[in-house]
């Protein structure tokens, strides 16, 4: 207990560090850096949490897509005011996650991750497709009201940071508990009464609302979309981000966004090898660190490490 304490608030520090970051520093490309490190932590949680229930979600990215898609039409065609277009994004995207979960969450395992993928290729496909939203070129004109413009940046990793406390503190509470369970073995909450596809519809609308939020603050942080930035792949490095950082502990997918970002920025300078260094990096963390970085603590204690046991 005494340990979750100090985490928690070394965590609300780092964040009230990095709004503070967004806030005051004079230099708008770190400030991108950081609100790119929160979203894809965003991704990255969302993803983790409907692996609560045993499901990979590969629709993270549809989803991602869809809330940044919502605020964009929100914003410059129908001429919303900032706040509603941005709540309008989880919203949608939390009524489309519960008709495609109600329909699709009865299939398990592969049968599931099938159907994310083809619901991720089918939805970027609609906007290639749709010129009301700009075909392949995407929308473009979705900025925050002048007067909170200087103020923005702070704004956006913010409610970052909220939505990652928000599903710390939903898998920490009773529902997240439950959720657990039906990844052990979804007949023994059904025996005790409970409806299980309901709940799993219920946590997968959880983390689409939110990551659609998120999609959101990503529309009005580039200013422009395009159905290029939301493809499965974007829930492939999410799903990256979970494996380096570790899935036993939210911090893991937190950790491992936060290393893989800053990795990427700093690959860019290579150039046309930037891919292969960075899928380097992913592989070795993977085989060297099997567990995920959190969970290298564990794995000293029961004298595993690098992937062997002890003997």
């Amino acid at each position: 207990m005494l340990k979750d304490n100090l985490g928690l608030t070394l965590c609300i520090l780092i964040a009230l560090a990095s709004i503070g970051f967004a806030l005051f520093s004079g230099d708008p490309y770190y400030v991108q850096v950081v609100i790119w490190v929160f979203t894809n932590a965003v991704l990255a949680v969302t993803l983790r949490f409907v692996l609560l229930i045993g499901e990979l979600n590969i629709a993270t990215a549809a989803f991602f897509g869809i809330g940044a898609y919502t605020t964009a039409v929100a914003s410059t065609i129908m001429d919303w005011t900032f706040f509603a277009s941005l709540l309008a994004a989880p919203v949608i995207a939390g009524i489309i996650s519960a008709l495609f979960g109600w329909i699709t969450l009865r299939t398990k395992g592969p049968y599931f991750l099938l159907i994310s993928f083809a619901f991720t290729e089918i939805v970027r496909l609609f906007y290639t497709k749709t010129e009301a939203l700009g075909g392949n070129s995407g929308m473009i004109g979705m900025f925050p009201p002048m007067a909170l413009n200087d103020y923005f940046p702070a704004i956006a990793v913010t409610i970052l940071a909220a939505i990652l406390f928000g599903l710390y503190a939903a898998e920490r509470s009773n529902l997240g508990r439950v959720f657990k369970a039906i990844q052990n073995n979804e007949d023994i909450p059904r025996s005790v009464g409970l409806n299980v596809i309901g709940l799993k519809i219920l946590c997968f609308v959880i983390a689409s609302a939110t990551v659609g939020l998120a999609g959101g603050v990503h529309a009005y942080t580039n200013s422009v979309i395009a159905p290029a930035d939301f493809t499965y792949f974007v829930a492939v490095l999410a799903l990256a981000y979970v494996k380096i950082g570790g899935e036993g502990h939210i911090a893991g997918p937190i950790i491992g966004a936060t290393i893989l970002t800053l990795a990427g920025q700093f690959l860019h300078s290579f150039g046309p090898y930037e891919n292969i260094f960075y899928g380097a990096i992913i592989i070795g963390a993977l085989l060297l660190v099997p567990g995920g970085i959190v969970g290298l603590g564990a794995r000293f204690k029961t004298g595993k490490f690098m992937g062997r046991a002890e003997r």
